[in-house]
């Protein structure tokens, strides 16, 4: 098994890896295929009209999510990594007002957002709670090409039949040329005992077979940039985050009160916890406004990682550079581990699988970076996930914003917790990572679905009365 530290990690919007991202590449995938004519409908003529159907969570939360407007930036040809905020804005005027799609290498086509992306409430598809079909039609209204996509959390996308093939196979293909390919926490602790090395020395190794040796370190470097940028703007920001909910944006006036109580002899020892929260609440406070944010391993759960390393850096001693590089090796390791063996979607286990997911990857980052041994760093990811087993996902509104903002601040406490603990024993314990991991799993599926991203049970329907 072996998914790269750039699948983990990748540059994205707000407000969802799952409902914004995944819906926005799932469209402009289906526009590389009208382009390439695959699997096109006998006797159909050209793309003219398209129409997106919205299945599931994607349905439920899809406007709180602002999943709408992602389908229509996807089929405007834009991308979640590089797109240009203005530029889309500018764009989604003209599509509302024109009603037509221009894109290259394509024929005009009809698209009504306010008709042709429909929220189907009652069918949901049999792969994924977060289903889309999206058609293309003739001039004459017959079909001219139709795929189902499914956005699987982090934004990671696959068409129905991709999500068919047998998992074997692609873990086959996944192991070719890597030479440390575990597929388990496990098989990560055997094979770097054997080889005498660090996960973060097995997972750089794995990924100079895609990337050269001479250009991984600044690949990784960028995205600790665009994390700490992320905080840095979050840092910065004020008012009401947009929704509907009235949420008002907190990061800067917790930070602004942290800075001057510094150095003055009032802070309580517990402040520690502030500083890791208001770094996690900056990053998910620019997700929840649509800003850029980088998944870690989703955009709900995008503050943890990023919080417990700049704490790291700003506020341990011994800090470096090549720590951070261990730190996201690391937790990028466990991230996969997670992907691979349970899930990171809200929408298909509970928020368990994002905060949890983020604090285990970022507890064991964390203890990598302070010298950790890798059986330490394992107990220190389970410990993390252990306490995160349960957890629903319940946004208000389909928003990610309550409880999400705060939910990540936790998380992120939960993390130095979780890897201080286990630095201060031998990283013996008695539950296994990939027994907890499993736990996990079985406990998402066994969750009912009202708490799993549909905004139908919890938090978001015990809303205060006013």
């Amino acid at each position: 098994m072996f998914l790269s530290i750039f699948d983990i990690f990748k540059p994205g919007i707000g407000p969802s890896s799952s409902h914004t991202m995944g819906p926005m590449i799932a469209a402009a995938r289906f526009l590389d295929a009208l382009r390439g004519g695959a699997e096109a409908e006998p006797g159909a003529g050209p793309p003219a009209r398209l129409v997106a159907t919205l299945h599931g969570s994607l349905a439920f939360t899809g406007k709180g999510h602002a999943t709408d407007r992602a389908v229509c930036l996807g089929l405007l040809g834009y991308h979640p990594a590089t797109v240009d905020i203005d530029a889309a804005e500018a764009a989604l005027t003209r599509l509302t007002k024109d009603r037509v799609v221009h894109v290259a290498d394509l024929p005009e086509m009809a698209f009504d957002p306010r008709q042709d992306v429909v929220f189907d409430y009652d069918a949901i598809l049999p792969g994924h709670a977060n289903g889309m079909v999206l058609r293309a039609f003739d001039a004459a209204g017959n079909l001219r090409m139709e795929e189902t996509y499914y956005s699987i959390g982090g934004g990671f996308v696959v068409t129905a039949r991709e999500l068919s093939s047998p998992p074997d196979l692609h873990a086959a293909k996944a192991a070719e040329g890597f030479p440390y390919p575990f597929g388990t926490a496990a098989e990560m602790l055997s094979m770097g005992d054997a080889a005498g090395l660090t996960i973060a020395e097995m997972k750089w190794r794995n990924e100079c077979a895609l990337t050269p040796e001479a250009e991984l370190g600044a690949r990784i470097d960028g995205i600790w940039a665009a994390m700490d940028g992320c905080i840095d703007r979050g840092l910065l920001q004020e008012g009401i985050l947009p929704g509907g909910l009235s949420v008002r944006r907190r990061a800067r006036a917790i930070h602004q009160q942290l800075l001057s109580e510094s150095g003055k002899n009032l802070a309580q020892p517990h402040v520690v916890n502030d500083w890791l929260s208001v770094y996690a609440m900056a990053v998910n406070e620019e997700n929840a406004g649509g800003g850029k944010v980088v998944t870690s391993p989703t955009n709900g759960a995008a503050g943890v990682v990023p919080s417990v390393i700049r704490y790291y850096r700003d506020h341990c001693v011994g800090a470096t550079s090549d720590g951070i590089r261990r730190f996201l090796l690391t937790a990028a390791a466990v991230g996969g581990l997670i992907k691979h063996n349970a899930s990171i979607s809200g929408a298909e286990v509970g928020c368990q699988g994002e905060v949890g997911s983020a604090s285990a990857m970022a507890a064991a980052g964390f203890c990598a970076a302070l010298g950790g041994t890798n059986a330490q760093v394992e107990n220190a990811a389970e410990i993390a996930l252990e306490h995160h087993l349960g957890m629903t996902c319940d946004p208000a509104g389909g928003l990610v914003q309550v409880p999400c903002i705060e939910r990540n601040g936790l998380g992120a406490i939960k993390a130095v917790s979780a890897a201080s603990l286990s630095l201060r024993g031998d990283g013996t314990h008695f539950m296994p990572l990939d027994n907890c991991i499993e736990a996990m799993r079985q406990t998402g599926r066994d969750m009912s679905d009202k708490y799993k991203e549909t905004s139908q049970g919890g938090l978001a329907v015990n809303l205060p009365e006013c």
